[in-house]
């Protein structure tokens, strides 16, 4: 048994204890609502990704993103609970991890710098996905693989980030320094995994981008497109870096309240049309993550929402459609749907 599944049982047990004890008290806890629709969505979502990854090169792909594509479809299936030695998507996960493992050059760039220009968000959530799948991974020649490459991919992304602490769409070396928010946070999200996983991670690194994220913040509490762009405050950035500042372990600086209480007038009304935002399913992807490590008691009725209008959207062949292309929307709406689960130590409480 592995040091994560060790520890997701140990979670388990102490979450049954707990209710034991409420129970013994008179103080019954309420089983949270599970809809039955949402798992039926789940499984015909996984099955359209599992049946749609290239059968011979082992990817998912929209656009010129493969290597994120990829990931990204990965990270939804282990999120069902397989690994590459177990359950129904085992193969899938494996073809997934040999594919990205390909894809890793001897710099550590986990992606295709040649046809894909904003190669940084492929990188991140390849360094996310490789390590989850760590710490589950039981075939031993496989583990010092994904070990090796991802403690390059680690040393390409520090080297990667930018004076101010950021990362943009390529390295600060190829982007003349430029940096902004959704790639930062990719990154960020993908040294924490690593750094869950046992690879070594530079604090330094990680400091920066916290001082980065603080420093793009505006008085009403969001946060800016980038450091050299003070604009606006943009919600989808805003929630994407209060996810990342708790993978980051800052739970406390004066900061994040002020994030999370701009992100609860910006996102909390899933319904409200009013507000456009072009990237709805990047922007729930991280806000819900910041919901669920709430607790019960914001989490629920918020999910509750959330899932409703995710699956009330699930095309008849169990994909979604929307921006970017429907592997992109599919694997991101699953990842929402199985947080639930907790089976993955990114995005456990």
């Amino acid at each position: 048994m592995t040091v994560t599944r060790r520890r997701f049982l140990k979670s388990v047990a102490a979450a049954a204890a707990g209710l034991a004890a409420a129970d013994r008290l008179g103080r019954p806890a309420a089983a949270a609502k599970k809809d039955p629709r949402w798992e039926k969505a789940i499984q015909r979502g996984l099955n359209w990704v599992a049946q749609t990854q290239s059968p011979i090169r082992g990817n998912w792909t929209a656009g010129n993103y493969p290597t994120a594509m990829t990931a990204l479809a990965g990270t939804s299936l282990v999120c069902s609970g397989s690994t590459t030695v177990q359950g129904p998507y085992s193969k899938n996960i494996r073809r997934a991890v040999d594919y990205l493992l390909s894809k890793s050059r001897t710099n550590g760039l986990i992606g295709d710098p040649q046809s894909d220009n904003r190669y940084t968000y492929g990188h991140g959530f390849s360094m996310l996905f490789l390590s989850q799948v760590l710490g589950e991974e039981q075939d031993e020649e496989t583990r010092q693989m994904l070990v090796e490459n991802l403690t390059r991919s680690v040393d390409f992304s520090c080297k990667a980030q930018t004076s101010a602490g950021g990362w943009g769409y390529v390295s600060a070396k190829d982007g003349s320094d430029f940096d902004e928010g959704s790639t930062t946070i990719t990154q960020v999200q993908g040294l924490r995994g690593c750094r869950n996983a046992g690879i070594p991670v530079p604090t330094e690194a990680i400091e920066k981008a916290k001082k980065y994220i603080y420093d793009c913040k505006n008085q009403d509490g969001g946060i800016s497109y980038s450091s050299r762009n003070r604009g606006s405050s943009r919600p989808a950035i805003t929630a994407a870096a209060l996810a990342a500042l708790y993978n980051a372990g800052d739970y406390d600086s004066q900061h994040v309240p002020e994030m999370l209480e701009y992100c609860k007038k910006a996102l909390n009304n899933i319904a409200d049309q009013t507000h456009s935002y072009g990237h709805w399913h990047y922007t729930y992807l991280y806000y819900s993550q910041v919901m669920y490590r709430q607790g019960p008691s914001e989490w629920n009725p918020f999910r509750d929402k959330l899932y409703d209008k995710i699956i009330s959207e699930q095309n008849d062949e169990g994909y979604w459609s929307g921006n970017i292309g429907p592997i992109y929307v599919t694997a991101c709406n699953l990842i929402m749907l199985q947080l639930d689960k907790a089976i993955l130590p990114i995005y456990q409480r």
